[in-house]
């Protein structure tokens, strides 16, 4: 059986961690069809845990220390 994966959507502001309610930052596509959603601290924890059980895991953790572009100069 071959399984193919679409590209997934970035996670939104909307999205929430499925253990505390947090802005989730991982998404977590499940071997047995599904996902789960999770705050950056959240996945960290459950993260060896997670690898065993998922077909994909979607990180956009980086957001959490990246500059926007139209920050000002004092932001950076």
């Amino acid at each position: 059986m071959t399984t193919v994966l679409t590209p997934a959507s970035q996670l939104t502001a909307a999205d929430r961690c499925d253990r505390c309610g947090a802005q989730a930052y991982l998404r977590v596509v499940l071997l047995s069809g599904g996902e789960l959603l999770f705050c950056a601290h959240h996945g960290r924890k459950f993260e060896p845990e997670l690898k065993k059980i998922a077909a994909e895991i979607q990180d956009e953790t980086e957001r959490l220390t990246s500059v926007p572009a139209n920050a000002s100069e004092e932001e950076r």
